[in-house]
């Protein structure tokens, strides 16, 4: 189990490499990038700011929750700070779990409780030149408050 925060770019094959084992039946991964439209600006790139030891810390918890609610065998996460560019990989989440069905439902509840309480906030760079801090908190399917000065 093990939430992370880092500026170097994201490599999938080695994160999920981690959650290899064989009581597993099954590993759901989920990626997210950088796109280049939101909410009708198009955005040039996008850079994520964190408190790290908050952060952190509400992300290992966010694992240890869903590794005893769905059963897991592994689970990880892994969120990119920094300036990142168009297509780039800013969040990775990945679990394995005996079936499929644990899978994929702790897989949502990681990246939406993660959107919803950790620390972790997000400047757009749009194409007309000028950026915005945007509030990005959700309150997703599993709950989260969806307050809070704006975590991705």
């Amino acid at each position: 189990m093990n939430f992370s925060l880092t500026a170097q770019p994201l490599d999938p094959a080695s994160l999920q490499a981690t959650l290899a084992d064989t009581h597993a039946g099954a590993c759901v991964t989920f990626e997210g990038w950088v796109r280049s439209r939101n909410e009708g600006q198009e955005v040039r790139s996008l850079e994520y700011e964190a408190f790290v030891p908050l952060a952190e810390a509400e992300g290992t918890r966010i694992l240890a929750e869903a590794r005893e609610k769905f059963g897991l065998i592994g689970c990880v996460a892994t969120h990119r700070v920094g300036h990142l560019q168009l297509g780039e990989l800013a969040v990775w989440v990945g679990v394995s779990a005996a079936h499929r069905d644990a899978a994929f439902e702790a897989c949502r509840y990681i990246i939406d409780e993660t959107k919803a309480r950790v620390p972790i906030w997000k400047k757009e760079h749009y194409q007309s030149g000028s950026t915005a801090w945007l509030n990005c908190a959700t309150k997703g399917e599993f709950g989260g408050s969806g307050g809070g000065p704006g975590p991705v």
